[in-house]
């Protein structure tokens, strides 16, 4: 599946390297096509008052679609370790 940039896109994955969570709500910035494998994306992810928490790059199949069936919920994150 091919997202469209400036999108909103779900974690299928944890990230613990970054804090992030399986579900988290990301936004995507750019699409790294990679012929014969798997195409990957950067992210950015935002807290709840919309400051940047992270900006990282997943494989494609590390994100969903939203779906009209979901709903936001808020997560305290974890201090960094």
């Amino acid at each position: 599946m091919t997202f469209e940039l400036y999108t909103d896109a779900v974690l299928t994955r944890d990230l613990p390297e970054d804090g992030l969570c399986t579900g988290d709500v990301v936004k995507i910035v750019d699409h790294h096509p990679v012929p014969g494998g798997e195409d990957g994306y950067s992210i950015e992810v935002f807290n709840a008052i919309g400051e940047t928490i992270a900006v990282t790059s997943v494989p494609e199949s590390a994100l969903e679609t939203l779906r009209p069936n979901e709903v936001f919920s808020v997560r305290r994150l974890a201090p960094a370790a």
